[in-house]
């Protein structure tokens, strides 16, 4: 069973924390966490490109000059894509980059993301995850007690404004709740820094 060092906010080491086997302790899937970013990645696209095809330009609507004996090439409009003004050949349309990906892979994706955190020693449990006030600079004195360096995804169970607004200054630091944890953000962090009721919380949405 995998287990986490849980820590309090000096950043001291004040127990052990044993993980759940089928959250924190299942074999990798890189196949699963690669589909789940990579729909992540497109539905953060946009898709409003769009051009105009040769139906949509005005003008045009004549034969520019007759069909033989001009010694040019044929040309039946002014707003052909080859003419200036003219519209665009295979013209970008609006369109939808979302990727389906079924429940199962999203939970096996996270399961998986989880695991090799816990496998590569970056879970930091803290016991009382919080701040008594808003403080970008004790926030990062207790990131640096911890010994945390770099990209780091701080975990709570409810929103917890004096962390959210003492993190958001921080480069590279992203916060979030455990009921909306993101397998692309879990994946780039350096550090899972989790509250343990946030642990506890995630093991009971993921062990099913």
């Amino acid at each position: 069973m995998p287990k986490a060092k849980v820590y309090n906010m000096s950043g001291g080491e004040v127990g052990e924390m044993e993980l759940s086997d089928a959250v924190f302790g299942v074999t990798p899937s890189p196949v699963s966490v690669h589909a789940v970013v990579r729909a992540h990645l497109a539905a953060r696209r946009q898709g409003t490109q769009s051009a105009l095809t040769r139906a949509e330009v005005s003008g045009g609507g004549i034969k520019p000059y007759r069909q033989k004996g001009t010694g040019r090439a044929r040309q039946g409009s002014t707003r052909s894509p080859q003419w200036t003004h003219g519209g665009v050949a295979f013209a970008p349309k609006p369109r939808d980059y979302v990727l389906g990906v079924n429940k199962k892979t999203r939970r096996l994706a996270m399961r998986s993301a989880l695991s090799q955190k816990a496998a590569d020693n970056k879970i930091f449990v803290v016991d009382g995850l919080d701040l008594p006030e808003i403080k970008t600079k004790a926030f990062a004195a207790f990131l640096a007690a911890l010994g945390v360096e770099g990209k780091s995804y701080v975990v709570t169970k409810d929103v917890r404004e004096n962390i959210v607004k003492s993190a958001r200054n921080l480069q590279g630091v992203r916060t979030t709740i455990a009921s909306v944890m993101s397998v692309y953000d879990l994946v780039g962090a350096g550090a899972l820094i989790i509250d343990k009721e946030a642990v506890s919380a995630v093991e009971e949405v993921f062990a099913r």
